[in-house]
């Protein structure tokens, strides 16, 4: 069976066997292609996970503001936790940064967090950018009024 078609079958058992040659220094054994890709992917997933959790808490800052009333523990745990997950994350991987001066990445944000909401809210009326910086965003004491 070759690496690729390993590869194909069983990720998992791929990924264990690579590292394994990897450990061994058999450079000559290595399925190259498929390793970059995979690398690639590393980079990706933690983009996507910088981007979910901005979305998720955009969604919770907008239903906060607008739906006052219905304000609870729940949102205020969701805030708080995504807040963390997204400082913890920028911190462990400092070139996500520039993320947050990408107007092409907080439009991109700003769409899933607006449709996150209005799914969730029934509310079709938010601004068609965001009106937050992000300093404002990821600080544990600012919530929008």
């Amino acid at each position: 069976m070759t690496n690729a078609t390993r590869y194909e079958e069983d990720v998992v058992a791929w990924a264990s066997e690579q590292a394994r040659l990897l450990r061994e220094r058999r450079f000559d054994l290595l399925d190259i292609a498929h390793l970059a890709e995979e690398i690639e992917d590393v980079g990706k997933s933690e983009q996507r996970e910088l981007t979910n959790r901005m979305a998720l808490l955009l969604a919770h800052l907008l239903k906060w503001q607008m739906q006052p009333g219905r304000r609870g523990a729940s949102w205020q745990i969701t805030i708080r936790n995504q807040r963390r997950g997204i400082l913890r994350r920028l911190q462990e991987t400092p070139s996500l940064l520039p993320k947050l001066d990408d107007p092409d990445w907080w439009a991109g944000v700003w769409d899933d967090a607006t449709a996150q909401a209005a799914q969730e809210t029934g509310l079709s009326d938010f601004p068609e950018t965001c009106l937050w910086t992000p300093n404002q965003i990821l600080d544990p004491a600012w919530s929008p009024e």
